[in-house]
């Protein structure tokens, strides 16, 4: 009985061993099939290894096939890394997948630009067996690009920036490094940065138009005190500053880096034309500057996703005009513990759908409050102006704007010809002088709850249809100081409320 067991095992195992069909037989067949045909791996930089990338194979019949080998094309030269079921390497032989079952391929590569004659670099994934083949191609951009980061030694980074006092009395430090002269970034390759790149005190950092900065995680930008940030892009040509993760996927994908940070008694910043994308804040600005000209000077310039804010101000001075900030997980433009501030023809939204967002589109206030011995202390100190003239204030919470004066310090404010969204449906803010719209000495022509008629609030398209309640609603003045929109088209008489000319959309 024991050994009539032992046949009939034997025999079935025979049996299914049999079933099992070649390769070449299932192909012919059309039952092996791949999820792509072309895999791309998206845009790396030199040196600077992908992501992962899958490619899913399909065995569509009723029987087990062993596929005999799959390799890279360019065999063990070849820069694209593969792993089959778990197992890494190049080449793999006698894989089975089970019958209506599928099995995953995982690609990766890292190239050096300078091993390769063209910048696309392609190869292919080869399943071959009986005499038969296919494949499936792979496909990847590889940029050359300036690579800055600060010193280390075998083991850590030795180079850091000091970038406060904490508490006791200790150095707060970040990794990072100083450029060492007045320099500028120029348009001929990219910049990937890691750690903070400073600017040192009396220097400038220049960047040219169409230059493209990338900061990996945990980087960004510090200019120290009397150094300067020039930024110089023109329009179709900006400068574009955003993470150093290229694919898809990253592209709007909120605090992938750290922020522009200008820090107290930086001086003369001018930034012109530049998309600043998916930091954690677009720019911090501490400087307090001379109350007589601006400390920053931002013109025609977009800032998006960023995970705090777009531009955190503390008692600064700025003026603006052109500038579209939206996708803040706080505050897209927040102009804090006093200073001058002065917007024209600005589009100030936030659409942020990440999180439940507690703050408005713009804030606006006079102080700063710190705890001493376990009592907390505020300290007020003068808002000179908060000017907006021809602006768009809306988003996707009911109270878009936040007026927050404490007493014992100036609280200057003006808001003229204003598409705005405020809907206090549960009159939290009735009575409350800085919310009286109807105050001519504070608001003029104020469009209060009205429709903007954005192109596209999720792909950051804040263009305004021809829907848009804001069309020819601009105050001249403000409209003949900027007389081109962000865009560089020239303003009609009356202009549009916003930073953009409308246009009527596609259907």
């Amino acid at each position: 009985m024991r050994n009539l067991s032992i046949f009939i095992i034997f025999t079935v195992l025979i049996f299914f061993s049999s079933c099992r069909k070649d390769f070449s037989e299932e192909l012919s067949s059309g039952e092996v099939s791949f999820s792509k045909d072309t895999v791309y791996l998206d845009t790396v930089f030199t040196n600077i290894g992908s992501s992962t990338y899958n490619l899913k194979v399909y065995n569509k019949s009723n029987e087990d096939i062993s596929i005999p080998s799959i390799a890279l094309g360019r065999g063990q030269n070849s820069f694209y890394r593969l792993n089959v079921d778990g197992n890494p390497g190049k080449k793999f032989e006698n894989i089975e997948v089970l019958a209506k079952d599928s099995i995953f391929i995982f690609i990766e590569t890292t190239i050096d630009y300078n091993e390769i004659p063209d910048p696309i670099y392609t190869d292919s994934i080869v399943f071959s067996g009986g005499g038969y083949l296919q494949d499936v191609k792979l496909v990847t951009l590889v940029q050359d690009a300036h690579f800055l980061f600060p010193s280390k030694d075998a083991n850590n980074i030795i180079e850091i920036i000091t970038i406060g006092i904490d508490a006791e009395g200790e150095e707060i430090n970040v990794n990072g490094f100083y450029l060492e002269d007045n320099t500028t970034f120029t348009n001929e390759k990219p910049y990937v940065i890691y750690g903070y790149c400073g600017v040192p005190s009396n220097k400038t950092l220049t960047v040219d138009a169409g230059a493209k900065i990338y900061f990996h995680s945990n980087s960004g930008l510090i200019v120290d005190k009397n150094a300067t940030l020039l930024i110089n892009g023109e329009v179709n040509n900006e400068v574009l500053i955003e993470g150093d993760r290229l694919e898809p996927i990253f592209s709007d994908t909120p605090g992938q880096w750290g922020a522009i940070w200008l820090r107290a008694g930086s001086k003369n910043h001018s930034i012109n034309h530049a998309i600043i994308k998916n930091a954690s804040a677009g720019i911090i600005i501490d400087s307090i500057g001379n109350n007589n000209s601006p400390t920053l000077t931002i013109k025609n310039t977009q800032i998006y996703n960023s995970s705090n804010f777009g531009i955190l101000a503390r008692e600064t001075n700025i003026e603006g005009e052109n500038v579209v900030i939206n996708n803040s997980g706080q505050v897209s433009l927040a102009c804090t513990i006093g200073g001058t501030y002065n917007f024209t023809h600005s589009t100030f939204v936030n659409f942020w759908n990440n999180s439940i967002r507690q703050y408005p589109s713009v804030l606006i206030n006079n102080f700063f409050s710190y705890v001493e011995n376990g009592q907390e202390i505020i300290e007020t100190r003068n808002l000179y102006e908060a000017n907006f003239t021809n602006c768009i204030i809306d988003g996707n919470n009911n109270i878009e704007l936040i007026l927050n004066k404490v007493e014992g310090a100036i609280f200057n404010y003006n808001f003229k010809n204003i598409l705005l969204k405020f809907n206090d449906f549960t009159n939290s803010y009735e009575g409350i002088p800085e919310y009286d719209f109807e105050d001519t000495s504070h608001y003029s022509e104020i469009i209060l709850n009205g429709e903007a008629d954005f192109k596209s609030t999720k792909n950051n398209e804040f263009i305004i249809g021809e829907a848009s309640d804001g069309i020819e609603k601009a105050n001249l003045d403000g409209s003949a100081k900027v007389p081109t929109d962000i865009l560089g088209v020239t303003r009609t008489s009356p202009a549009d409320i916003g930073a953009y000319q409308h246009i009527i959309f596609e259907k």
